[in-house]
């Protein structure tokens, strides 16, 4: 993947605000949040369930001026934040400087969501490079691992703690997206193989009918259905060769997935609006959107796409 300039951006900021508690919690973001409202910037708060009553209840009747949103909704798929919760809120909004809370890492996150996760931290820099956008990141350094903590320096270019507001002499975003760049091991049983164009109609409805067999709903049914089409196109159409179609149930979730031999080379593929780039990345925006997890590899010998969802 293309690597992400480590250079401080003179307008957009990305600080991660560490905290070990409520009262921490509440006085790095009740500030943020009115001292934007009464510069009238436009306000968004994404953040957990409880994080969220915790700061509406802190906020009053201001909280009425400001766009609230569950992150274990909105972003429980890591992949459709920076589209569908971030650059929404703020290209709506481009006459003014935007603040927004973003909290896509807790302590509920599971070891397989984690990876995409800090890759997403990482790559909100690029994709918000020379926008007047500020996009604060809360991590509880209680709940969290040491290695949670360590990444979010690697991956916000300031840091704020308690009273401190630091550059992080650690930051290096490309560094964390390269380290969880890893191998996803092979373990598609009777895998359907794509030759070409002509494939792709039975390739949908070999994924509809394993989603049967492995239990999915009929209205989740069309969704892997759709996950698997896209995802087999957008390989034919990106590389030379065949590909290979997976689906199989892991760990309580239905598991979608296209192998290649390309190299995707834009880390933002399928984070994008489509508006961007016209129709290019448009398929892996459908299955961010349409997965809970979407996992990804690239390397010179091929790229590995892994869409779940669960059981």
């Amino acid at each position: 993947m293309n690597a992400i300039s480590t250079a401080p951006d003179p307008v957009f900021a990305h600080p991660a605000l560490f905290y070990a508690s409520d009262a921490e919690y509440l006085a790095g973001l009740v500030p943020f949040v009115t001292d934007g409202l009464d510069l009238d910037h436009p306000v968004a708060v994404a953040v957990p369930g409880p994080r969220l009553d915790l700061l509406r209840d802190a906020l009053g009747g201001t909280a009425r001026h400001v766009t609230m949103l569950d992150m274990t909704r909105e972003g429980r798929n890591p992949g459709r934040i920076i589209a569908r919760v971030l650059r929404r809120f703020a290209d709506a909004r481009t006459d003014r400087h935007v603040r927004i809370v973003g909290e896509p890492i807790w302590a509920g996150r599971s070891g397989v969501e984690y990876p995409a996760c800090a890759q997403h931290e990482a790559l909100i820099n690029a994709a918000f490079t020379g926008r007047d956008v500020t996009i604060l990141c809360p991590y509880d350094t209680v709940a969290l691992d040491a290695e949670v903590i360590a990444d979010a320096r690697e991956t916000h270019p300031v840091v704020w703690e308690g009273d401190r507001r630091y550059a992080s002499d650690r930051y290096a975003p490309d560094r964390v997206v390269a380290r969880y760049n890893a191998p996803l091991p092979d373990a598609a049983d009777g895998a359907f193989a794509v030759a070409g164009p002509a494939d792709l109609s039975p390739a949908r409805r070999f994924a509809a009918q394993r989603g049967r067999l492995l239990g999915l709903t009929e209205r989740r049914l069309a969704d892997v259905e759709l996950i698997a089409g896209e995802l087999v196109t957008n390989s034919l159409v990106h590389t030379a060769g065949p590909c290979r179609l997976g689906v199989w149930a892991e760990d309580g979730h239905l598991v979608c997935e296209v192998r290649d031999g390309g190299r995707l080379t834009d880390p933002l593929a399928g984070r994008r609006p489509p508006e961007d780039h016209g129709a290019s990345g448009l398929g892996l925006l459908l299955v961010n959107d349409l997965a809970d997890l979407v996992r990804l590899h690239t390397a010179a010998d091929g790229t590995t796409v892994r869409a779940l969802l669960r059981l």
